[in-house]
């Protein structure tokens, strides 16, 4: 009798053990609702964040996810401090600023997404700018207070130029291409992915037809946007960082991929997008901004802590920053997936 009972017991230990992870979680466990901000309204590289929400990979890590689109990359930064958010895909250098003016508060980057910082000066192919130097005396169109404008005395002091002696005529952000289409600026300073769409859709050959001075080429050697949480959900729910950072990881190899089934997923998402555009953007964000030597080597997400300690000396320099912040207290890989899963230029060589 005894023994016909410790085989009862033995097989339903058994069956308990071979049952599904999820079949033994507590029935009331709840999902970590994370609010999770865009830097801007909904564009392919966005595609990321809502396919990680589209194929449950959120869901998978115990996540509820709400993504709302944006209002700029620095604002991403505010919305997270301010606790609208609990994370966001915005700028690590508006991360640097506020870690530098307010300690303790500021969100902190996890994922790396574009390892190169899209800021550029763009000219006509058969205009008179050729070099940096030949800025000088010539009219730069940007939007107000743009990172790109912010940055031109630092790119000036690398390349040889007087900042002071280039004319600024600022303008709405949908209108700076136009203003060096039509002749009433010689060169614009502004993000490189916005520009060559724009281009696109004006119908003309990004390539042939214009000149591109990126900064990052021009000895400015700056990161740009990432995912970035903020101190309470670091701090409360660690797991959920990780889960976050791994559920977008996996779905930036699937898009890298597969560009076409994201884009598609989008236009499903926001029929009033251009497909085709958006297509476009997406695989120009990937293969200008997110594959390069330092990611090849490190893996996407990751950087260089050198790097961005230069990076932060220069952005303190460019705002007038009084404090230096400490690299970990702009950027940790603590959460991120081993280097083998986030290799994005495989990922990318799979898509047709």
């Amino acid at each position: 009798m005894r023994s016909k009972l410790l085989l009862a017991v033995s097989l339903a230990a058994s069956a308990w053990l071979a049952a599904p992870a999820a079949a033994q979680a507590p029935a009331s466990a709840e999902p970590a609702k994370i609010r999770f901000t865009l830097d801007w309204k909904i564009s392919g590289p966005h595609a990321f964040y809502y396919w990680a929400k589209q194929k449950g990979y959120f869901a998978a890590e115990g996540l509820d996810v709400t993504i709302d689109q944006g209002e700029g990359s620095a604002a991403t930064v505010t919305r997270v401090m301010t606790g609208a958010y609990d994370a966001g895909f915005g700028d690590i250098n508006a991360v640097m600023q506020n870690a530098a003016a307010k300690p303790g508060e500021q969100p902190v980057m996890v994922y790396l997404v574009y390892n190169r910082a899209p800021y550029a000066v763009i000219a006509k192919a058969d205009g008179p700018i050729k070099t940096l130097k030949d800025l000088e005396g010539r009219t730069v169109s940007a939007p107000a207070g743009s990172a790109t404008l912010r940055l031109l005395p630092p790119l000036a002091a690398k390349n040889g130029f007087d900042a002071a002696k280039v004319k600024i005529l600022n303008a709405a952000p949908n209108l700076i291409e136009q203003m060096l289409v039509q002749g009433q600026a010689d060169a614009i300073a502004q993000f490189s992915v916005t520009s060559w769409m724009n281009f696109v859709a004006m119908k003309r050959d990004p390539e042939k037809d214009f000149r591109w001075f990126m900064y990052s080429d021009a000895g400015l050697d700056l990161y740009s946007n990432g995912v970035m949480v903020s101190q309470k959900l670091l701090k409360e729910k660690p797991a959920a960082v990780r889960g976050l950072v791994r559920a977008i990881n996996r779905a930036v190899m699937d898009v890298a991929a597969d560009p076409d089934a994201a884009t598609k997923m989008l236009v499903g998402l926001e029929p009033l997008i251009n497909a085709d555009i958006e297509k476009q953007r997406l695989v120009y964000t990937i293969r200008s901004l997110m594959i390069s030597p330092e990611t090849a080597r490190l893996g996407l997400g990751d950087l260089d802590d050198g790097r961005l300690a230069a990076a932060i000396k220069t952005v303190a320099d460019a705002y007038g920053l009084e404090k230096l912040p400490d690299v970990r207290a702009v950027f940790l890989r603590d959460y991120l997936p081993p280097a083998a899963e986030r290799d994005i230029a495989a990922a990318a060589a799979k898509a047709k």
